[in-house]
């Protein structure tokens, strides 16, 4: 029995999505939450927190899509040309973020909330798109003849539209318990405060969802609904509902570190509950892993560069946010 290159290539990409949701979420969440801190210091203390390490989130983006191009290139072609338009947009949206980011602190005083208004912006599209983007993705993408049958529009729907709202809960929350982990004093204590909201509003987002999809989709539900899966399956929902708790426990102690990686516990448990809906579609409802695959001769080709340079990646990541590690303060840059 030989190695199944298409397994390995599948999780390669989903371990990629996953680590761009993790680190670029808390990111565009800071985007987000500068929509609602006005103060300047708070503001430059906030950019600070991710001003180190911002640039090399996007590199988990950049491998997903490579890795879908090399190894699923009907995938590619398919989510591609259904999806142009919210892909667009998020690019769009992640470019005014980097230009925010380098010209704000080289703005003068009276320029500077341009560059705020750009970086907000910025993050609300590249979320709200993402969103709309994974709603699609699970509504489901027509395939004809190898080829997309759908229009250009066929995204704007409520579901992908309430993904996106969804979204922008997730990795609101994801950046002000970061914020909880890196600041201190009153930017600290108001994100103590926005948290306990967000961590109810994401309960109920993802609530919404996993009701949805199956309600939407005979299939899913059977999936999920039938023994003896839904007892293999159980343990997803409830350990949501113990991290939710366990959140909100953790921001009634004040605890700094552990609404962070417990927010992080609930978004992954909702990322692996959509591949056990989705698997082993790449293409949902119809096209399999397989069926999208590319060459074997291509994947090999492709796996052994990805095998070398992910390590560098991961070392990278880690050391970069060691080195960074600790408290940010006002007055202080992330130079310091």
């Amino acid at each position: 029995m030989g190695v199944d290159l298409t397994l390995i290539w599948a999780l390669i990409i989903v371990f990629g999505v996953m680590m761009y949701v993790v680190m670029d979420g808390f990111d565009l969440g800071i985007g987000l939450l500068f929509a609602v801190i006005t103060d300047k210091d708070e503001r430059d203390v906030m950019m600070n927190t991710v001003a180190p390490v911002w640039d090399g989130n996007e590199t988990w983006l950049v491998l997903g899509g490579a890795g879908l191009f090399g190894a699923f290139p009907l995938a590619y072609s398919v989510v591609l040309s259904a999806l142009y338009l919210p892909l667009i947009i998020m690019l769009l949206g992640l470019i005014f973020r980097g230009v925010a980011f380098e010209f704000r602190f080289k703005a003068s005083e009276d320029r500077r909330h341009l560059w705020d208004k750009a970086f907000i912006g910025g993050s609300i599209a590249a979320t709200f798109a993402q969103g709309v983007v994974l709603g699609a993705f699970i509504d489901g993408i027509p395939v004809a003849d190898n080829a997309y049958a759908g229009g250009g529009l066929d995204w704007l729907r409520p579901f992908p539209l309430f993904c996106g709202c969804a979204l922008l809960v997730g990795y609101a929350q994801l950046g002000s318990t970061w914020l909880i982990m890196k600041t201190e004093g009153r930017l600290q204590q108001e994100m103590y405060r926005f948290s306990s909201y967000f961590a109810w509003l994401l309960l109920i987002a993802i609530a919404i969802v996993s009701a949805w999809t199956p309600l939407s989709h005979p299939e899913i539900a059977a999936r999920w609904f039938s023994m003896p899966n839904l007892l293999y399956f159980l343990p997803v929902p409830i350990l949501v509902i113990l991290g939710f708790f366990a959140t909100l426990r953790a921001l009634a102690h004040r605890a700094t570190a552990m609404p962070f990686l417990l927010t992080l516990l609930v978004i992954f448990l909702g990322y692996s509950g959509l591949g056990i809906s989705l698997w082993p579609n790449i293409i949902p409802p119809s096209v399999s892993l397989w069926q999208a695959a590319s060459p074997v001769q291509s994947q090999l080709f492709s796996l052994i560069g990805a095998l070398f340079i992910l390590p560098f990646i991961l070392v990278y990541t880690a050391w970069s946010y060691y080195v960074f590690r600790g408290k940010v303060r006002v007055g202080e840059g992330y130079h310091h």
